[in-house]
């Protein structure tokens, strides 16, 4: 089963910045786009942000907007999500996930691969 590997989590405090990074185990990810999901305890997954097999497209959900970008280095095969600012309401498991060359939803189901995720608490 191919799969991503998240690392970069922790706890940090309000203000405070991290940056998550997505590997894949076992495959390039130059033909795949990768979005990053968060789930709080309680809550659905959300969609966080989204970048394009390219890295010419992205996009961020309204809540981490201007505090969090997306980025990738193909020559390393991993995305990046440095995140600023953040808010006590950041905290939650953070997922990335792979689909094929484009971006188009935040819908789960639409992504073929996924990590198993990393925490991040936002706490003073």
């Amino acid at each position: 089963q191919l799969q991503l590997v998240e690392s970069g989590g922790g706890l940090v405090q309000p203000g405070g910045s991290l940056r998550l990074s997505c590997t894949p185990s076992e495959f390039t990810l130059d033909y795949y786009a990768i979005g990053w999901f968060r789930q709080a305890p309680g809550k659905e997954r959300e969609g966080v942000s989204c970048i394009t097999f390219s890295g010419g497209t992205t996009n961020y959900a309204d809540s981490v907007k201007d505090r969090f970008t997306i980025s990738r280095d193909n020559a390393k095969n991993t995305v990046y999500l440095q995140m600023n600012s953040l808010k006590p309401e950041d905290t939650a498991v953070y997922y990335c996930a792979a689909r094929r060359y484009y971006c188009g939803t935040y819908d789960p189901h639409a992504y073929d691969y996924w990590g198993q995720g990393t925490q991040v608490t936002v706490s003073s």
